[in-house]
């Protein structure tokens, strides 16, 4: 499934913790079938391409990888596989799509082969995939996407958040890719060269993923409104939002949203904001759109806490 991260990014890369939600409604679904002749070449279908396993594109790389891992994981080639995957949700949007689909097809590849695997196996097989997609993923969206809860997560460690929260999430798709690999390698090239500078900011937005667990904990929508708003700012100071993202979080606060700021790696990719009634969020999405929105979504994580 998709995840936002609520507060975090960027910061979580050096110790210090994140909070992440994963969307429930917004699937990623993968199949394995295996091919009649075992030495046959796999093959992919997933995004645009439809093609060889190995002549995958590179932005597909952690999926390629996905399937490498698992079948030696479960003790076997390769090759002779047709992998599909299918998501409700756009890749390179700060979404969690690279961890989601290597996940699942990694969950896919073993089913076919009735090979279990516990969470925490299944856990560090993805996060092998991930390596290819982001160098050094955190895994925190190799977590989150498999989660049934919010995550708190630190020094490469989650743990089950107890969200208390009744509010909306709006999520709006900026329409332009993402790369967190970019952003990444950028923040930790400026903290190279000005420790102190950077160092603060990355302090400041730690303290406030660290305050935001406990605003969801006691449902406080103001304070946690207010926590997305700065951590926003603080994120533009590290240079990974752009004038869109700026211009859009503006967008949804003028339409009545509690707080906004970028999700995930920046520079691209999506936003979140939050909203205390339906009727709110389905105004601020309207909004987003009116701003330039491509795609937006709603998740109301306390309805779904209530259903059966």
């Amino acid at each position: 499934m998709a995840k936002v991260i609520l507060f975090g990014e960027h910061s979580v890369v050096y110790g210090h913790p994140a909070v992440a939600v994963p969307l429930h409604n917004l699937h990623m679904t993968a199949t394995v079938r295996p091919a009649a002749v075992v030495t046959a070449p796999s093959t992919l279908n997933c995004l645009d391409w439809h093609g060889p396993l190995d002549a995958a594109p590179a932005q597909l790389a952690s999926v390629v990888e996905a399937v490498k891992v698992a079948t030696g994981f479960a003790g076997h080639p390769d090759t002779g596989l047709h992998v599909t995957t299918q998501a409700d949700f756009p890749p390179e949007r700060g979404l969690g799509s690279s961890a989601a689909a290597a996940g699942a097809v990694i969950q896919a590849v073993l089913d076919a082969y009735g090979v279990p695997a516990s969470p925490q196996q299944l856990f560090d097989l993805t996060q092998e995939a991930e390596r290819i997609a982001h160098g050094h993923p955190s895994g925190l969206d190799a977590l989150t996407t498999a989660s049934l809860a919010p995550v708190y997560f630190r020094d490469g460690a989650g743990t089950a958040l107890d969200m208390n929260l009744t509010a909306w999430i709006v999520i709006a798709d900026s329409g332009a890719q993402g790369s967190t690999r970019e952003t990444v390698g950028d923040v930790r090239r400026g903290y190279e060269t000005s420790p102190e500078q950077v160092g603060a900011l990355l302090d400041q937005l730690g303290a406030i993923a660290e305050g935001a667990a406990e605003d969801l904990r006691t449902g406080d929508v103001s304070a946690l409104g207010e926590k997305m708003n700065d951590a926003h700012r603080l994120l533009a100071e590290l240079g990974v939002s752009d004038d869109r993202l700026d211009a859009m979080t503006g967008a949804a606060r003028d339409a009545g949203a509690v707080g906004a700021k970028l999700t995930g790696g920046g520079r691209g990719g999506c936003i979140i904001a939050l909203a205390r009634t339906g009727d709110d969020a389905a105004r601020i999405a309207g909004s987003l759109t009116d701003a330039g929105a491509s795609g937006t979504w709603i998740y109301a994580p306390h309805l779904e806490k209530a259903a059966p």
